[in-house]
């Protein structure tokens, strides 16, 4: 294997770096056991393990992905979801691992079926769906015996509801209606009649989210930036006033601003509590990087800390109790560690690797990871970006990998595709362009509607800073992405076609208007709150569309798609495509027929990201 520069170089292949496994999204069980999903077999599938480090013991086997696993609180038994092709309509089963009995329990293979969690004792569950009407989702409720048509439609929806889970009581469910992504509502539902209370009434955009009961029942936490603030911070809303303030970290070591202000440059992720224990664990995300808070609630809206978590220094998520709330496991990630579960003990902050998550044989002392970079764009303004530089001689190409999202950032997690290209040779780029979430509100609306070329323009002052780092040749800048970052590679090709050497679009808009008008039903309506409405913003979402100057484009270009993709419909690779080979354009384009937004199989991830490998030795 050579690096582009045609030096030899003691490297392994792509599949072998995508053989790299993670674990993550756990559960305990009653008894200690702990569910998490792995993807050893080349989708993820549900694991158990009784102790950390053993041998875990594989419980599905499908060749569809497992999307999440949660234990029964009272029984040896967990639901687990599944959709089919990548086409996002998923289903929910509960499972026996003692027995290896699998039920289906929604068996409504047209809708979505959106998890909302166990009763505390274990007879029903919770769920959201668009099976009555597709673009809206409703609030069901069924008894763990029960399929299908037997889930009790509790109330109707007119929008994106989600489920924050039961009272402690188990009269009572939070939900969430989203607008936008950056404005959300929560209400309180009385499952036995229906009723709805509004917790959170706002003008304007309001965020309101990761809404999880209090201890008693008598209080939501959650996390907002109602007010005047521009970061999230978490909140306490008492019920039975409806008031909603601030949760205060009483430490003399470190003051409550510092954790958590509603003023602070920092935003706060998301709160776990657990009822029995009084314990509550919150993350901030300080530049990306995951800070964790674990703390008791002695009194309502007052945190009392506990040691920190020694994990490593990346990305963290997945709060999940066990059943006397004594510890927690989550997933952690850092850019050069990939995905495992770790066990916390919440008194003493004693942290565990459970799950040893293979390398595919690649020594972890040669993932690299990135230095954290800020640099100018044409307002004057900062923007962040993770670079990754290998370890050669010479001026080296980059990967401008730009996310999706919008409403997203990148963050120092682990990327086996990444590690392949800086182990062969590449630089890899990613920027948090304006409209990336974890800068606060105002950073967050800075590409809105009207403005979102804004955030084309910080990829183009990416380029330029690039041109002076003495590490990168500039004249083999590459720029790859997925979703709405496939759009921005389009973009950025069309815009400014001098700067690149190829381009990598994969799941990718190419037509706004096109792709609004043939998502799926039930995710119109927040898009549209995004980037514009059909109806007011049509000429505005042509002139942006990539396929309406697709004559400007000059580089190689390569578009990867799922032909079940429920997000972005696969006729916008099919249209940029053609257009393109009608230009003259070198392109290639590669559809899976089992995959949807994204690719999860392995043999499809292999399969796409050698072709990858292939197009960049051809084109840089």
């Amino acid at each position: 294997m050579s690096d582009p520069d045609g030096r030899s170089r003691p490297a392994f292949d792509i599949e072998r770096y995508l053989n790299v496994r993670s674990a993550y999204g756990a559960s305990f069980a009653p008894d200690g056991t702990l569910a998490f999903l792995m993807d050893t077999t080349g989708v993820p599938q549900v694991w158990t393990l009784d102790a950390p480090g053993a041998w875990p013991d594989q419980r599905t086997f499908f060749d569809e992905r497992v999307t999440f696993v949660s234990w029964s609180p009272e029984r040896p038994e967990l639901v687990f979801g599944m959709d089919e092709g990548g086409d996002e309509r998923q289903q929910l089963f509960v499972l026996t691992p003692a027995t290896g009995e699998i039920r289906e329990l929604t068996a409504t293979p047209e809708a979505k079926h959106r998890w909302g969690g166990w009763s505390h004792d274990g007879e029903r569950i919770a769920f959201t769906s668009n099976r009555r009407e597709e673009s809206v989702f409703d609030v069901y409720v069924q008894g763990r015996d029960e399929r299908g048509d037997d889930a009790r439609l509790v109330t109707e929806g007119d929008g994106w509801l989600t489920l924050g889970g039961w009272s402690p009581d188990d009269t009572r469910l939070l939900v969430t209606q989203a607008y936008s992504n950056f404005d959300q509502d929560v209400s309180v539902l009385e499952v036995e009649t229906g009723e709805r209370r509004h917790l959170t009434p706002h003008e304007g955009t309001v965020r309101y989210t990761s809404a999880s009961w209090g201890p008693d029942g008598e209080n939501v936490y959650l996390v907002t930036d109602e007010g005047d603030a521009d970061t999230l911070y978490l909140a306490r809303i008492d019920l039975a006033t409806g008031e909603l303030s601030r949760v205060t970290v009483e430490d003399d070591a470190d003051t409550p601003e510092n954790r958590n202000s509603p003023d602070g440059d920092w935003e706060v992720d998301g709160v776990a509590v657990d009822h029995d224990s009084r314990r509550l664990v919150f993350s901030r995300n300080v530049d990306g990087y995951t800070e964790l808070t674990v703390g008791e609630l002695p009194a309502p809206g007052r945190v009392d800390p506990l040691p920190t978590p020694d994990l490593p220094r990346g990305t963290a998520g997945g709060v999940g109790f066990d059943d006397d709330g004594d510890r927690f496991a989550l997933s952690a990630s850092a850019a050069a560690d990939n995905t495992n579960v770790y066990v916390v003990d919440a008194k003493t902050g004693e942290t565990t690797r459970w799950t040893r998550a293979a390398t595919a044989g690649i020594p972890r002392d040669t993932f690299v990871a990135p230095e954290l970079v800020h640099y100018p764009t044409f307002d004057g303004r900062e923007i962040p970006a993770y670079f990754s530089v290998p370890d050669t001689e010479g001026e080296v190409p980059v990967i401008v990998d730009i996310h999706g999202g919008p409403e997203s950032q990148r963050r120092p997690s682990f990327s086996a595709t990444k590690q392949y290209f800086i182990n062969h040779g590449y630089a890899v780029f990613e920027p948090n362009v304006r409209g990336s979430s974890g800068y606060g509100k105002a950073y967050g609306h800075l590409d809105d509607v009207e403005k979102r070329m804004d955030s084309v323009r910080d990829v183009e002052a990416a380029v330029e800073w690039l041109h002076d780092h003495p590490a990168v040749d500039p004249d083999r800048i590459v720029a790859m992405g997925g979703s709405y970052g496939g759009f921005m590679v389009l973009a950025s090709l069309t815009e400014y076609p001098d700067l690149w050497a190829a381009g990598i679009d994969i799941v990718g808009i190419a037509n706004f208007v096109t792709f609004l008008e043939n998502t799926g039903e039930w995710r119109r309506k927040l898009r549209e709150a995004e980037y514009g409405s059909l109806e007011e913003d049509r000429a505005f979402l042509e002139e942006i569309s990539p396929i309406n100057t697709i004559e400007r484009i000059e580089a190689p270009l390569f578009v990867l798609h799922g032909a079940n993709d429920p997000r972005v419909p696969v006729s916008e690779a099919h249209q940029i495509v053609e257009e393109a080979r009608d230009q003259g354009v070198p392109v290639r384009e590669l559809v899976f027929d089992d995959e949807g937004h994204g690719f999860t199989k392995l043999e499809n991830r292999i399969e796409a990201y050698r072709e990858i490998v292939d197009f960049l030795d051809e084109h840089v």
